[in-house]
């Protein structure tokens, strides 16, 4: 029976033997010829099929619930650019931004793949065998392979990606969710979570030493006198005189409005439920310098209490930035460091002033099991700086 124009069509193919031989065509949209004055129809392959049974079983459900067709050669970079346009909306910080997007950079591999081609073995080669070619620092230019920790952050996004995808029928099943990384790939993820070093007495006191080469002024940064003493000297513009103290890494984006220099605190924190918002008090050591970070960023017109005024694409001091110059920092004073141990070194030096555990826990936003509001007393925060300045070096 001859089917209704824009219902599609069912045919046998000829030549040869096919293992499926029948071919079904639906209807995506007319064109129109402007000469004759008719109209056409524009055809799209929905499959091939063993027989005309099946074709049709195939038929009859497209137009029952139809779909984008375009989406059946969707590759996985194109799934990606779709995917985060969505999900990045619904992130509340940008670190994790920045987890899922260093993840995507090790995928290489599968970006020109179709997602409907890709199966368990393309993932877990990708985590295996992806890499990156750092274009700065100690690796520039040579390949850098996901490490453990990497690896379970590609495996995240895998998770996600194809949840997003089978929700909308990209895939007909989830293959990132059909594998769990390996006992030793696990067992690596805990090592490396545990090489965490603090900043020893020794090194913070050379930091103190190189305060005034560290912790050059933003205002007029890199225009001063072209000597070679002062280009070595520009390229540790960062505050990391400030970072045995609290986990600087986060208080980068820290906008000035939350800064009470008058209480001597500052409000900020991002990530989880507890992190966010919590009141951190000014240890008096560095009172100085958030002082002069305040005017600097006042006098530039500036939001944030870190700014970049050489930046092309502006003033704003972006995590990437600072890590940036964080590096830069501990490896022209012979340290070896990553940010996050900024906040280690903190946490161990409260512990062995014996800092209040609740009160260590409000100011690094850790999870604190009561209902306690995120609002602050004053005679809370006089405790809050209270315990603070148990640290005195």
């Amino acid at each position: 029976m001859r089917r209704a124009n824009g219902t599609g069509n069912i045919y046998k193919m000829k030549g040869g033997k096919r293992r499926k031989p029948w071919r079904v065509r639906v209807t995506v949209g007319w064109e129109l010829n402007p000469k004759t004055g008719r109209c056409k129809q524009n055809l799209k392959t929905l499959g091939y099929y063993a027989s005309r049974a099946e074709a049709e079983a195939a038929l009859v459900a497209y137009q029952e619930c139809p779909y984008d067709l375009n989406t059946k050669d969707i590759t996985f970079k194109e799934l990606y650019e779709q995917w985060t346009e969505d999900y990045f909306k619904k992130l509340t910080s940008i670190s994790s931004e920045r987890t899922i997007t260093s993840a995507y950079r090790y995928c290489s591999g599968l970006y020109n793949m179709k997602m409907r081609d890709i199966r368990i073995y393309h993932l877990q080669e990708c985590m295996d065998k992806g890499y990156i070619i750092p274009d700065r620092g100690k690796e520039k230019g040579q390949k850098r392979y996901a490490s453990a920790c990497t690896k379970g952050r590609i495996k995240s996004m895998f998770n996600l990606m194809f949840d997003w995808a089978y929700a909308r029928e990209i895939v007909d099943r989830n293959y990132a969710r059909a594998f769990e990384l390996d006992k030793e790939t696990k067992i690596k993820q805990v090592r490396e979570k545990r090489k965490n070093t603090i900043f020893s007495n020794e090194e913070i006191d050379l930091l103190w030493k190189n305060v005034d080469k560290i912790a050059v002024s933003m205002v007029g940064c890199n225009t001063t006198t072209n000597t070679k003493e002062n280009k070595k000297n520009t390229k540790l513009t960062i505050m990391t005189t400030l970072f045995p103290y609290y986990d600087f890494a986060r208080a980068v984006i820290g906008d000035v409005k939350d800064i009470d220099l008058e209480l001597q605190v500052m409000y900020g924190g991002m990530k989880t439920d507890a992190g966010k918002d919590r009141c951190v008090p000014i240890h008096p050591l560095i009172q100085p310098l958030i002082e002069k970070r305040y005017a600097e960023a006042k006098e530039l017109g500036s939001n944030y209490l870190f700014n970049d005024i050489n930046g092309q694409q502006g003033i704003y001091m972006t995590y990437d930035k600072y890590r940036g110059r964080f590096n830069k920092v501990v490896e022209r004073l012979q340290m070896d460091h990553h940010p996050h141990e900024t906040r280690h070194t903190f946490i161990t030096k409260a512990k062995r002033v014996r800092m209040e555990e609740y009160i260590l826990k409000r100011i690094v936003g850790h999870a604190i099991n009561d209902n306690t509001e995120k609002t602050y007393t004053h005679r809370e925060i006089e405790e809050l700086k209270a315990e603070m300045r148990k640290i005195e070096d």
